[in-house]
């Protein structure tokens, strides 16, 4: 893998975490019982493995020469 790819994908952890922790300190979980919300901890993990899926999709992948 390229260092791009590295990157691009670690940009978007870290915007994925930072959104997670946002959502949990705006929206939270009023009850507690939320498996994701009701800790910032979860929330912050689970933001930044989205985060990091959804930049990894615009990383390009190297195209391989068809040579018979």
């Amino acid at each position: 893998m390229k260092k791009k790819t590295y990157l691009i994908t670690g940009i978007g952890v870290i915007i994925g975490c930072i959104a997670g922790y946002a959502y949990y300190y705006y929206v939270g979980c009023a009850s507690g019982t939320c498996a994701i919300t009701s800790k910032p901890l979860n929330s912050t993990l689970y933001g930044g493995l989205m985060g990091g899926l959804l930049f990894n999709m615009f990383v390009t992948s190297p195209k391989k020469d068809d040579k018979k």
